[in-house]
């Protein structure tokens, strides 16, 4: 089980990637390559952003 206070990340993610790290919480997100700071978000609202296009360029 996954505490609420972990990071997270895709199990889809390689080694090396550019990825993101999700906090349990869902509050906070971080590049998994600089875990030393992270960025305060809700993180269902960017995930429903992102699934209808919204932050398309």
């Amino acid at each position: 089980m996954i505490g609420e206070h972990s990071w997270r990340k895709s199990s889809r993610s390689q080694n090396g990637a550019n990825c993101v790290e999700v906090m349990g919480t869902l509050d906070q997100v971080r590049d998994s390559k600089n875990t030393t700071t992270s960025l305060c978000c809700d993180v269902s609202a960017l995930v429903q952003a992102v699934r209808y296009g919204l932050l398309d360029r």
